[in-house]
């Protein structure tokens, strides 16, 4: 199994997963310091979906740096299998959830006039865009588990 950008245990590999974990934190740094998050349940499922994006993007994240570490390359057929799954999973829980976030938003700007909640709105897009930009560098990262897991 060739390594190439992306893999487990490689630079790019972990700057992947610091970048999905990062986002999401910041998605819900962003969702929590608002006030009225929790009267919408698109709002309460994106702050669910991006917790378990970050505790599986740190676990992952601490397995690449634990090979980039050890110089060692990743070559564990049953792990990466858990891993594909695993990032196909929450790949689409958080893209379920960053869309129906955004659905929500949209509504509130656009469709009803304006945000009646105020400075609370842009809280409310900012997390939006934090999760949609979780979910690009999780689409990244899981096609490429993929690819190597089909490779193998």
């Amino acid at each position: 199994m060739k390594d190439f950008a992306g893999t487990p245990g490689t630079l790019t590999g972990l700057f992947l997963r610091m970048a999905q974990c990062f986002f999401a934190a910041g998605a819900i740094a962003s969702m929590v310091t608002s006030k009225g998050f929790f009267n919408v349940t698109a709002f309460c499922y994106l702050i669910a979906s991006m917790a378990l994006q970050v505790i599986w993007s740190f676990g992952l994240a601490f397995f690449d740096a634990y090979f980039l570490a050890k110089k060692k390359s990743f070559h564990n057929h049953v792990l990466l299998s858990l891993f594909v799954v695993g990032d196909w999973c929450t790949g689409l829980l958080s893209l379920a959830a960053a869309a129906s976030s955004a659905g929500v938003t949209v509504l509130y700007f656009h469709d009803l006039g304006s945000c009646s909640f105020g400075e609370e709105c842009t809280k409310f897009q900012l997390s939006v865009a934090f999760a949609f930009l979780s979910w690009i560098s999780i689409l990244i990262s899981s096609l490429i588990m993929f690819w190597i897991w089909a490779a193998g």
